[in-house]
């Protein structure tokens, strides 16, 4: 099979580009109403906005035959199958977490290869690992998946929580971690929250009030912190946060010490307020540390009353300052570890600070005693992106992962007394990294700006100009795209593609300013950096317009939306997934408004109105334009980007594709954004993906 897989650029790439998927389709109809909105004088049809009731027997009909047809086609794709069999394959290997120790056990993550969800085992010292949690067994499909895990300081009590077709609403579940017996009732209705353990009496966890009738498009934007007490009713949960003041993002934790409880409080998804309570004085008041939302702002640590807090405060790329918790306030921060030329995300383990730096979206690491003093830096396998180095203080070792686009993850064991690490866990995959290389290119984008990107390919390949290409982008919410192993990708390279992801502006890689040079007023320059990159990979014949494909997902389904309507000469597919495509309504739903702080609203002024107009993909597709072959990913269940934003484009660019290509519609059903998505599924979606794309550009057999 794999040898099958890998020569199909040869036995294919004098196929012309205007064969397959340029079959005329016949779309479901889509009906139009008569709908207007007024935005500073201007008047905005929408059409289809009966298609963000999700609910409707109308809309669910929509999906069905649209569902229909895509998938008619894409059966008609003759090496579909052979992808998925591939992938199935190249998926099947042993996956592990890094090891975390709770009480008298130790905890790791493992999947045996093709599980939907991965298993939860422990095992006390020289003994056997045995299951703790198996999501597996949730649901008969799958689609309940576990998303957090937290246990009590003496690891005698534990809290899950678990997602339910994907929705960002979670159920959690508490148990005696010693019997594994469920205790207590299972709390309801939480949202975009963790799950914060104060001693063995409960713990803290944030949510909303839950709306009634179309959970998808209701705003919520009341955030608040409550306190479980074991053996009493949700009903009872103490109101920690939130009573009086109104924000849209809420976080309670608490110091590995359990003396401080420590609030996060904001308004949209950059900037936070931060309080702090002592739990070790009874009827201790709330304190303020930052009273504004003009940065972020976290404590990582404490020593006693001395807290530790890592800020971009006066410092875009991040530092770390001290103060006293008697006066906690910005005016008192000392610097720590100060900011430097490159953004710092820093963790704590072992009695130690581990420092990650980005340098161009390379990972470095460097090791700090609590004095503030440099012990060592840390010598990482090579150039990629580590995580990890995270433990309680009392830990005798940390772990940490190490990976990049060719490096499947690896976990090593560090020992932050002698520096040694050793490899712990190594997943034994089949593909071999060494056939493939990843190359870092630096390219000038419109205004000049010099942006990095990183391109992986097959050693050896023959830069003609005709190789099937995935330019993957994201670029917003300060989200840095670090190199990373992806099965996925790999199956993509072990084909003949090449795989390139630009490092745009809107992300995080050069810290706060280059997350703001990609907001608001400034989104194009995010659009520009990926066009860009598009076109250095066409100019320097590592592919050309007919066989380059763009992708990315959430915001990035934004950015490949924005880029297909502003140049669609430029690629011949488009892979947008779950897509934020309605810049005029994005706010209007479940999660949208938490999001102004990057996009603007169409509400704020006339001319952040017209800013986003001018770029919103679904109202920027153009009669008699010829779009790229599309095809548009999204779950029924996703309450975080809801599925009206891709029904909507769907629609449009349906309608008015003046060309052939296809322009298909993908709806997984029992499925949300992303999270906790059954491995079955995921294979089945990028069987589909990659099919439909090499079938797009041309290529008839593999």
């Amino acid at each position: 099979m794999k040898n099958i897989l890998i020569i199909f650029i040869a036995m294919t790439i004098l196929l012309s580009c205007n064969g397959p998927g340029q079959v005329k389709i016949e779309y479901p109809e889509t009906k139009k109403a008569d709908v207007e909105d007024d935005y500073f004088g201007t008047t905005v049809k929408d059409p289809y906005r009966w298609l963000e009731d999700d609910n409707s027997e109308e809309t669910a009909a929509w999906v069905k035959a649209q569902n229909k047809v895509t998938f008619e086609y894409l059966d008609k794709i003759p090496y579909r199958e052979k992808i998925r069999e591939r992938l199935t394959e190249m998926w099947n290997y042993e996956k592990y977490t890094a090891p975390f120790k709770e009480g008298d056990y130790t905890y790791f993550y493992k999947n045996d290869g093709l599980q939907n969800q991965f298993v939860v085992y422990r095992q006390k010292e020289g003994g056997e690992p045995e299951v703790f949690l198996d999501p597996n067994k949730f649901s008969e499909d799958g689609t309940t998946s576990l998303s957090t895990l937290s246990f009590s300081k003496d690891g005698s009590k534990a809290a899950y929580a678990i997602s339910e077709g994907g929705s960002d609403w979670r159920k959690v579940i508490v148990t005696d971690a010693l019997s594994k017996e469920i205790i207590g009732d299972t709390i309801r209705d939480v949202k975009f929250s963790d799950l914060a353990w104060k001693g063995n009496t409960g713990f803290y966890y944030s949510s909303y009030d839950k709306p009634e009738g179309n959970e998808l498009s209701a705003k919520t934007d009341h955030h608040k912190l409550y306190f479980h007490k074991i053996g009493t009713s949700q009903e009872e949960d103490e109101l920690v946060f939130g009573a009086d003041i109104k924000r849209r993002y809420v976080g309670g934790y608490v110091t590995e010490d359990e003396r401080y409880l420590i609030i996060t409080a904001s308004v949209s998804t950059s900037g936070n307020e931060l309080y702090i309570k002592d739990l070790t004085t009874p009827g201790s008041e709330l304190q303020t540390v930052v009273d504004n939302f003009d940065n972020d702002n976290i404590v990582i640590d404490n020593k006693g009353s001395k807290l530790y807090i890592v800020t971009n405060m006066d410092a875009p790329n991040r530092r770390i300052v001290t103060v006293d918790a008697s006066s906690p306030g910005p005016e008192n921060w000392v610097d720590f570890i100060p900011e430097t030329g490159n953004v710092l995300m820093p963790s704590t383990g072992a009695g130690y600070f581990f420092t990650h730096y980005m340098i161009d979206a390379i990972s470095k690491v460097q090791q700090y005693n609590y004095k503030g003093e440099m012990i060592r830096e840390i010598d990482l396998p090579g150039a990629g992106s580590s995580s990890g180095f995270s433990a309680k203080k009392g830990d005798s070792e940390v772990y940490y992962s190490f990976t990049n686009y060719i490096t499947p993850g690896t976990i090593y064991k560090f020992d932050p007394e002698t520096g040694e690490t050793t490899v712990y866990k190594k997943p034994e995959v089949d593909f071999n990294g060494d056939e493939y290389e990843s190359r870092q290119v630096f390219y000038n984008s419109k205004d000049g700006t010099r942006v990095p990107m990183i391109i992986t390919y097959r050693k050896g390949t023959e830069m003609n100009g005709q190789n099937p290409t995935i330019l993957y982008g994201y670029g917003g919410f300060n989200i840095s795209e670090t190199p990373s192993f992806s099965i996925t990708n790999a199956l993509w390279l072990e084909l003949g593609g090449i795989y390139a992801v630009p490092n745009i502006r809107g992300g995080g890689e050069y810290g706060e300013e280059w997350h703001l040079a990609g907001t608001k007023m400034k989104k194009q320059n995010v659009f520009d950096d990926f066009i860009a990159a598009a076109e250095y990979l066409i100019d320097n014949n590592y592919t050309s317009s007919d066989y380059l494909a763009i992708r990315g997902g959430s915001n990035g389904g934004l950015l490949v939306g924005a880029v297909m309507t502003q140049r669609p000469d430029l690629m011949q597919v488009a892979l947008p997934a779950v897509g934020v495509l309605d810049m005029l309504r994005y706010h209007e739903f479940t999660a949208g408004a938490g999001w102004a702080y990057d996009y603007g609203t169409s509400e704020e002024s006339e001319e952040m109105f017209h800013y986003l107009y001018g770029y919103s993909p679904v109202h920027n597709v153009k009669e008699g334009t010829e779009y790229p072959a599309t095809l548009i990913t999204t779950a029924d269940h996703d309450d975080r980007v809801v599925p009206a934003h891709s029904f909507k484009f769907a629609a449009e660019l349906q309608e008015k594709q003046a060309g052939d290509k296809p322009v298909l519609i993908r709806i997984e059903t029992m499925a949300g954004h992303g999270a906790g998505t059954p491995v079955s599924k995921i294979i089945e979606q990028y069987a589909d993906i990659f099919g439909f794309t090499l079938y797009s550009m041309g290529i008839e057999e593999i």
